[in-house]
């Protein structure tokens, strides 16, 4: 390839890069007050988080860009860039997905935990700050370790509004050169590449939180096997 088409797939590699930052912020803020709603005491935001998180699990992403991007600008008089466009379909669709493993991992702390805070008469947001999250965040890392990585796949849907994102940019120089083999093979390197990075640094950030809560990585246990023969 010559350096212009090169240039031109390393300003898809940033813009995919910047909607894969920013839709993940959006996802992660989500994920966090809407899994919270869904524990919460109150039956009326127990509902709305969950209508909300069965909404947006049950649309497709790429339809949603479609309705972010073409329908509310008439419906409401503004336009979005593409690249809001596609932060907030892909924040808020992937947020819903975050927000059940959010959830779970509230849940799966020991209720006796949550009764000893109740015990020391800590207020609800207390027990969230001080006991469920430091224990149930190094959790949720693995999960949201292949959400992120569904995520870095999912911004290739965005090319369908022109935005010229790693799939966009891609596409340009397939037509450019009349090869298809030998740029799609570059895209699927470059996807993996930014996929394997973002799982090392999910598997560190999982390591230092449960060095942070007291907790070990698994270990495999040998049981030492019996010197001679059996029992007489």
């Amino acid at each position: 390839m010559t350096t212009g088409l090169w240039e031109l797939v390393l300003k898809g590699i940033w813009t995919t890069v910047q909607l894969l930052v920013l839709s993940s912020l959006l996802a992660a803020a989500v994920s966090f007050v809407v899994g919270v709603a869904r524990t919460h005491r109150l039956w009326i935001v127990r509902f709305l988080a969950g209508f909300y998180t069965e909404v947006f699990r049950g649309t497709s992403a790429l339809v949603m860009i479609f309705w972010v991007f073409f329908v509310l600008p008439p419906a409401f008089g503004w336009q979005l860039v593409p690249m809001w466009a596609g932060t907030l379909a892909l924040g808020l669709t992937y947020g819903a997905y975050g927000s059940e493993i959010v959830r779970g991992a509230l849940k799966a702390v020991d209720p006796a935990q949550q009764e000893g805070g109740i015990a020391l008469s800590f207020t609800p947001w207390q027990r969230l700050r001080l006991i469920l999250l430091p224990q149930a965040v190094p959790e949720m890392i693995p999960p949201f370790s292949n959400l992120l990585i569904e995520l870095l796949k999912g911004t290739a849907l965005v090319s369908v509004m022109g935005m010229g994102d790693l799939a966009f940019s891609g596409n340009l120089v397939r037509l450019a050169l009349q090869e298809s083999a030998g740029i799609y093979t570059y895209l699927l390197l470059i996807y993996f590449v930014i996929a394997f990075l973002l799982t090392r640094l999910m598997r560190g950030l999982e390591k230092k939180l449960k060095a942070g809560v007291g907790k070990e990585p698994t270990r495999e246990v040998k049981v030492p096997q019996p010197v001679g023969g059996g029992v007489g």
